[in-house]
């Protein structure tokens, strides 16, 4: 009898964080590159009544054996949860038409440094700060990427935060003196190219690529907030590359990522969710019931 009283209260308690995480997910249904999650419930360890047995072995295996084996009986004394798992599928796309919004189309995080730390995001809601710094705006954290080289006419090999402003000189000021910067663009490699021009002529040149970093277990990265991820011990290391190279998705620019918070789905999962807790809620009443029926019967 008590059992079901405290079977009933461990579903009760994990009714209670699915309840919380689907609250969680309805809250970030606008919150750009929010991964949505789930949560999934385990059996707890049961309470043992009896112990299989095997089936009897005649000696002579042409005789029929005395009697069968018989299965265990447990019971068991409720549910732990068994995980809450992020779905990591691509979210809906907004075009902004602002230059240095993107979105990466397939797998991968853009690369930040915070404080000296590197950490990992989906949204691409960039803009720059009085320096020419590429960041995010509510964090200002560096937005990473590889510079181009004009003197090797290659990429860097290490990453970096990328830095520029519109009237910087063009690098070789030999070949194109008084060359300015006027624009730039994005494309879906991630390639920031920039236009330069003395008024009359104009230049252009690859400047930066923005970083995209794959994991082997993106689901596993660890949130921090502020919509940036962190390595953990189960998300692998983070393989740092351009966009479209070895499996990483490609840049949508002028465009965000979008929650992929599905509304329909999180009303359905709160609908099972509270006539699970309910039932759980009866169980605890129904038991209640029956220890008092057992009181009473001393009173009879």
């Amino acid at each position: 009898m008590m059992r079901s009283l405290y079977s009933a209260i461990t579903g009760l308690k994990n009714h209670q964080i699915s309840m919380d995480v689907i609250g969680n997910n309805i809250a970030n249904v606008n919150t750009g590159g929010y991964k949505r999650e789930r949560t999934s419930f385990a059996t707890m360890l049961g309470q043992s009544i009896r112990g299989a047995s095997a089936p009897d072995q005649p000696a002579n295996p042409a005789d029929p054996p005395a009697y069968g084996g018989t299965n265990g009986i447990m019971v068991g004394l409720g549910s732990t949860l068994g995980s809450v798992d992020k779905i990591m599928t691509q979210g809906s796309s907004q075009y902004t038409g602002k230059d240095t919004d993107m979105m990466i189309q397939g797998p991968g995080m853009f690369v930040l440094k915070l404080g000296g730390n590197t950490v990992f995001t989906r949204t691409g809601n960039f803009g720059f700060d009085k320096s020419g710094n590429l960041v995010d705006p509510s964090t200002g954290a560096l937005v990473q990427g590889y510079e181009y080289d004009t003197g090797t006419n290659d990429w860097s090999t290490d990453t970096g935060h990328i830095s520029f402003k519109l009237g910087d000189l063009h690098p070789d000021t030999t070949g194109f003196p008084d060359y300015k910067l006027t624009s730039f663009s994005i494309d879906q490699s991630g390639i920031l190219t920039g236009v330069y021009s003395d008024g009359t002529a104009s230049a252009t040149l690859p400047m930066y690529q923005i970083g995209i970093a794959k994991f082997a277990n993106d689901a596993g990265l660890a949130s921090k907030g502020n919509n940036f991820f962190v390595e953990s011990n189960n998300s692998g290391v983070p393989e740092i590359g351009g966009a479209g190279q070895d499996g990483r998705g490609n840049i949508v620019p002028n465009t965000i990522e979008m929650s992929n918070v599905d509304l329909s789905q999180e009303f359905t999962d709160m609908i099972v969710t509270q006539r699970g807790f309910q039932a759980n809620s009866r169980v605890i009443t129904v038991s209640d019931t029956i220890l008092q029926e057992l009181i009473d019967l001393k009173r009879n």
